[in-house]
Formats: structure tokens, sequence, C-alpha cells
């Protein structure tokens, strides 16, 4: 009998599907920015009714201490806007950002300012309002990257549009860091000052607000002639605020 020979068939290569990988990693992506989206909206929605319990900042301060064998000292209370002094809401406009109450976010006037002093070689200035640093503290680690800055933006237009200046106002002051482990105008107050939020005088408010580029270096008692100087230029403008009315 014969042996019957069957021809070999040319195998095919297998092409990769190429296009099938991109759409898998498109949709992965797309995926990732949903719930970034869903998690941040969450987020700012739930902080406009929920005191915020603690910052990003607050924790790596305790790291910071703890690795540099220092005494991890953290003082937070959270008050409502009403037991909070008017004096010291007007002090860190006045210090911070004079055109709060009628700005969208962002004072681009005092961006240009800071982008043309950073740009002659001058001390570092961010012209970030108040609005921008809540954003930051409260969402954000600190850096000066274009990928914080962007998120910061993004997270700046969400409590502008969800929170509104009084909420803003209030969660600023008790979060921000105004002292070594100190954090939130109550807190500020009775370490500074041995007294509440409610009761600050003008002049020790602007105390507060003078120290705010850098609490831990500076003391708003017994301060320098620096910071001294910039309590008697606060105090004046705080005259010039007049009445602080949030927009509803």
């Amino acid at each position: 009998m014969g042996t019957r020979i069957t021809p070999k068939k040319n195998k095919q290569p297998v092409k990769k599907n190429t296009s099938s990988i991109g759409s898998k990693i498109s949709r992965f992506l797309l995926k990732v920015l949903l719930w970034f989206f869903g998690l941040s909206l969450f987020f700012v929605v739930f902080f406009k009714f929920v005191p915020v319990p603690f910052t990003p900042l607050m924790v790596i301060r305790v790291f910071e201490n703890k690795l540099a064998g220092k005494e991890v000292f953290f003082s937070h209370d959270w008050e409502p806007i009403e037991n909070i002094s008017m004096n010291l809401q007007k002090a860190v406009i006045a210090s911070e950002d004079g055109t709060f109450l009628t700005h969208n976010g962002f004072d681009f006037v005092a961006m240009q300012k800071a982008y043309k002093s950073n740009e002659r070689g001058r001390r570092i200035k961010g012209g970030s309002t108040i609005s921008q640093q809540t954003a930051k503290n409260v969402f954000l680690w600190q850096g000066r990257s274009y990928l914080r800055k962007g998120l910061e933006a993004y997270f700046t237009v969400l409590i502008e549009l969800i929170w509104g200046k009084e909420r803003i106002m209030e969660v600023y002051l008790n979060s921000i860091e105004m002292g070594n482990g100190v954090y939130g105008a109550q807190a500020a107050a009775e370490h500074w000052y041995r007294k509440g939020a409610s009761s600050m005088t003008p002049k020790q408010a602007a105390g507060i607000a003078a120290i705010l580029p850098n609490p831990r270096k500076y003391s708003a008692t017994s301060s320098s002639t620096y910071i001294n100087n910039r309590k008697a230029k606060i105090v004046r403008i705080m005259r010039t605020v007049g009445k602080v009315n949030y927009p509803k």
C-alpha cells in the first residue's frame, strides 16, 4: 500500500492585536479618571457639611517630627465660623487675599505679579488665594509640581462652586497651620493668647495672620521686628476691609 502524504499547512503568524491593547489601556485610563472625578466630587460635597478632621499636611508633620526625633505636638479643634472672631477673618483677608470676597477662586493680577517677581529672581511668592490654599491644604500635598498646581486649580473650582465663600473661610480657618503643631483658629488662639477664637482683638488676629507665611519659624507673640511691622500693616489694612458679607 502506498503511503499517503498530507501536505503541511503553512502556519500563519499570529498577529498581535495592537488595537485591542490600545483600547484596553484607554478603557483603563477612562475608568481611573471617572473614579477620580467621582471620589473628588464626593469628598468636596461631604466636607461642605462635615468638619475636616485632618489634612495631609497634619499627617506629614507628624511623620517629619517622628523621623527627626522631635516631640510630636498636635493641636486641632474645629469651631464653626460663628465662633471665630471676625477680626481674624478680616486679618487673613487683609494679609492673604484682599479680593477673596469678589474673585472666583483665582486672583490673576496677583499671580501675574508673583510670576514677574519670581522671574526677576526675588523671593518666591505664590500669589495663591485663600480658596487655592484651602484646596491645597484639605485635598493635596505640599510642593510646586505642575501636577499639584493643576489639581489645586481643579479643587479650587469645585469648592468655589459647591462650598461658597463662607464655607471656604470656615474650612481655611480651621485647617491651616498656625504654629508648630497648631492647626486652626481655636488651637492658635489658645496656644498664642490663652483664649478662645471668638474673642481675639484686631492686634491678636493680626499677629496670627502675620506668621502664616511660615508659622513654624515665626512667633505671634514676643515677635521679631519683621513680624511686628507685618502686624501693624495688617491692622491698618483691616480697617479698610469693612463689613465682611459672604455671598450666598
